[in-house]
């Protein structure tokens, strides 16, 4: 929805900034995408602005905007999911939560968002074509050029080019082109599995067949899963996932992954975003394998299905007695978003011979205490990601069990049987008396 047909120009970051006006949405786009000099030069001119709005997701490192301005008095934070500074900035009223499942994005910014007034997206310098690569974090980048009215690309180095539908902007469709500083793009650290991820991980890597198509989720356990394939005779895996992750890279560095039985871009790995270590990066530049297509495409459960024997592994940090799962908030604290566990859920529920997993410690630590994270109710404002009408599997250190088909009596001694043995008397306790399970039935 560019304005102008004008061709685009090289400015400097201050010079960019200078065209935000106070009442402004602006866009800074996804994870690795953020810009950075632009964002610097934007918050240099705070006193001179009120009430700027700006969406992102993913915030890898701390913004300007936000450090400079923490009581909120100038720029306002729109998140569509949390990453660990957001959830900080969040707890200080610093951060909104835009409620989506991540693969409509592209839809939301087609059909029910007005125009943005400026987008700003880091990119890597332009091709031999005119294209502006959006690197590793394709997303619904190409929606919001689509409708926004101003287009500034922050161009760096730093990023690895990644091919992929639609995995660019043209020169054409930009109205400013800035200089970013060329720093290497930011790491995800990926800590070692703990014993009770790789006790997770051991029962849903016996659950992964030849030839399944994975979807692997953020964090310890899903990682976890793949550092256990690669010690199996598991073979002819394919990736069709929302994030890629170093454990998928480890995989396919071993031969493990052909996607040679994919009914959906056969022999490549696709994703959506990638976020882990400069040796993801690195493996991801110009490599024909792997290919990075908009969210609308990796997370659609009817584009999910296509594929055959998909398995979704995804985290989440509570799950009650009926089999409802909460990833996304403590209570009234937000902690990161639906994102695509949803989707990826029901996508791998429809795909023949598919298998949904959602993954948990049984407990955690708080106060000093331990608490079963396996709950007979959710507390008050605690949001449920999946409901129980579509999970599948659960799993946990203790056991793995398949609500599917499961009366609510049925479901609640499964998941009682794969708490911490500590809290299952006072589970069945519960249960019991509030009639989630009939006194006298025996299963």
């Amino acid at each position: 929805m560019r304005t102008s047909n004008a061709p685009a120009r090289t400015i400097s970051a201050p010079q960019a900034a200078a065209l935000v006006k106070s009442g402004m949405w602006l866009d800074y786009g996804v994870s690795l995408c953020q810009p950075d000099v632009f964002d610097r030069a934007l918050a240099a001119r705070k006193e001179e602005l009120t009430n700027v709005k700006i969406r992102a997701c993913l915030t890898m490192q701390p913004r300007a905007v936000l450090e400079d301005d923490p009581e909120g008095n100038h720029f306002h934070w729109f998140n569509w999911h949390f990453s660990g500074y957001d959830r900080k900035q969040h707890d200080k009223a610093r951060c909104n939560y835009l409620p989506l499942n991540l693969g409509e994005a592209p839809d939301y910014y087609r059909r029910f968002i007005d125009p943005v007034d400026i987008v700003i997206l880091k990119t890597c310098p332009p091709d031999q074509d005119g294209f502006f690569n959006f690197g590793p974090t394709n997303m619904w980048h190409r929606a919001i050029v689509e409708r926004a009215k101003m287009v500034i690309v922050e161009i760096t180095r730093g990023l690895p080019y990644v091919f992929g539908e639609n995995n660019g902007v043209h020169l054409s469709e930009i109205d400013y082109i800035i200089e970013g500083d060329h720093a290497p793009a930011p790491e995800l650290p990926n800590p070692p599995p703990s014993e009770v991820d790789r006790a997770v991980a051991r029962q849903i890597a016996s659950e992964i067949e030849d030839g399944a198509c994975l979807q692997v989720g953020i964090g310890g356990m899903p990682n976890a899963v793949c550092s256990l394939l690669l010690e199996s005779n598991v073979k002819d895996l394919g990736v069709h996932t929302e994030m890629l992750t170093d454990g998928i890279l480890h995989l396919y560095r071993a031969g493990l992954v052909t996607g040679k039985n994919k009914a959906l871009d056969p022999g490549k790995v696709v994703f959506t975003f990638a976020i882990g270590s400069k040796d993801l990066y690195s493996a991801l530049h110009r490599n024909t394998d792997f290919e990075c297509f908009p969210v609308n495409y990796t997370n659609a459960p009817d584009t999910i299905m296509w594929n055959k024997r998909v398995v979704s592994i995804n985290n989440t940090t509570q799950v009650d007695l009926q089999g409802q799962v909460a990833s996304e908030s403590a209570g009234y604290r937000h902690i990161s978003g639906t994102g695509g566990q949803l989707q990826f859920v029901r996508g791998a529920y429809a795909s023949p011979g598919g298998k949904s997993f959602i993954c948990l410690a049984s407990t955690y630590e708080k106060l000093g205490q331990r608490r079963s994270r396996i709950v007979f109710e959710m507390a008050a404002g605690t949001i449920i990601t999946t409901p129980r009408t579509d999970v599948m599997y659960i799993v946990t250190e203790y056991g793995l069990v398949n609500l599917k088909g499961k009366s609510v009596a049925e479901r609640a001694r499964a998941m009682i049987s794969i708490a911490h043995p500590d809290f299952r008397d006072g589970l069945e306790e519960q249960a019991l008396k509030h009639r989630l399970i009939p006194r006298g039935v025996s299963f």
